[in-house]
């Protein structure tokens, strides 16, 4: 069983910055493809960014460089650094792991990709 934890959410207004974190804990092991989804109301998980087994990382150009996936593989976690957050930003963020890769694929930023996840944590940016 392997269960993942997200942190670090909460309400900023629109220009600020959060880091969020992910702390895997059970049967993990740290050349998992990990990665960071979000999900607003009514909208599809989409994918923000993946790590790999070698630290490269991959995001969606929609991002603009305003993101950053790192990772603390002593600590089994994964962050997400977000600045100059937008409005658009607000929605559930979740976590998620993938057993079945090492390296970076055209499907890591998949939702269908991943086989765990964790239970969420809320980001809400005000105008």
């Amino acid at each position: 069983q392997v269960v993942l934890v997200e942190s670090g959410g909460g309400s900023v207004q629109g220009g600020g910055s959060l880091r969020l974190s992910c702390a895997a804990s059970g049967h993990f092991a740290q050349w998992w493809m990990m990665a960071w989804f979000h999900q607003a109301p009514g909208k599809e998980r989409e994918g923000l960014a993946a790590i790999d087994n070698i630290g490269r990382a991959d995001y969606p150009d929609s991002l603009k460089g305003r993101f950053t996936i790192s990772k603390d593989s002593a600590k089994n976690t994964v962050y997400l650094q977000m600045n100059n957050l937008e409005p658009e930003d607000t929605a559930m963020y979740y976590c998620a792991a993938d057993p079945y890769r090492r390296y970076l694929k055209p499907t890591s930023l998949a939702p269908y990709a991943y086989s765990y996840w964790g239970q969420g944590t809320q980001v809400t940016v005000s105008s």
